[in-house]
């Protein structure tokens, strides 16, 4: 039987966490799967878990916040496989160690970190696989492709108490609004954009979480549904779906993956 995205090429920003869930489960379900990291011992280590499992990947290293580095990468995907499907736009950052916070404490470094590591490489590399896919033929489906952008729960139901970056928040709310105008522009040449917006979910990035037992306390009743921080493989598979033929009349949509984050505590 053939999987959500037999054949299909998709393109993954990250190598850790919600992107290596993602990219695994991907390879699973016939995707030929090309990532992007910043660092080559993660990238290593998931494309050689990915083929022990008889998955096709291949990765680039690259700093995704510098164009040349982007439109390479891209570059070198086609190269490896032709053509590009999808992309899930999934790296970033949290921020807190270059100095986000609170707005009053919130460092200029800080503030342009967040944002130069969690907008700018969405746009970088959004615009190096949209003109991509703007100059392949659609597939037999009639669409180009599907990309799916990372947000976050905080840049729509903030907690105050234990997840007061702003500037994270901020750089969040951001994807979800250039992500609309992505969908509106190229929904008639045939791409899809949408969001995927999770709640706490155990990653490297949620390391100070998982490890302070207030946040664990209060995420215990926040996240009903997992009463815990979520599993990356949960997010994989509503991304697997957002970015396969089973979502293709979706585009401009924000999807939430919180586990009640929003309607609770």
């Amino acid at each position: 039987m053939a999987g959500k995205l037999q054949d299909r090429v998709c393109l993954i920003s990250g190598s850790t966490g919600i992107a290596a869930a993602t990219s695994r489960l991907a390879a699973q379900e016939g995707a030929r799967v090309f990532f992007i990291s910043r660092t080559a011992e993660d990238a290593g280590a998931l494309r050689e878990s990915i083929r022990e499992d008889g998955g096709v990947c291949e990765l680039a290293v690259a700093d995704l916040t510098v164009a040349a580095q982007a439109e390479d990468a891209v570059r070198h995907c086609v190269e490896v496989f032709g053509r590009i499907d999808a992309l899930y736009n999934v790296a970033g950052i949290s921020g807190r160690r270059y100095g986000d916070g609170p707005l009053d404490e919130c460092t200029e470094a800080g503030w342009d970190t967040t944002m130069t590591t969690n907008v700018k490489t969405m746009f970088l590399l959004s615009r190096a696989v949209i003109r991509q896919m703007l100059a392949q033929p659609p597939r037999e489906n009639g669409l180009r492709g599907a990309i799916l952008n990372m947000a976050s729960v905080t840049a729509f139901s903030p907690q105050a108490q234990h997840f007061a970056t702003h500037a994270y928040a901020a750089s969040k709310a951001a994807v979800i609004g250039l992500t609309k105008a992505m969908a509106a522009y190229y929904a008639p040449r045939k791409i899809r954009v949408n969001a995927i917006a999770p709640g706490l979910v155990r990653t490297p990035m949620s390391r100070r979480a998982q490890s302070d037992p207030d946040i664990l306390h209060f995420i215990s009743s926040k996240q009903p549904l997992a009463e815990d921080l979520i599993e990356p493989e949960a997010v994989a598979k509503v991304s697997v779906f957002l970015l396969s033929d089973d979502a293709a009349m979706i585009t401009g949509e924000t999807v939430t993956v919180d586990a009640g984050w929003r309607v609770s505590g």
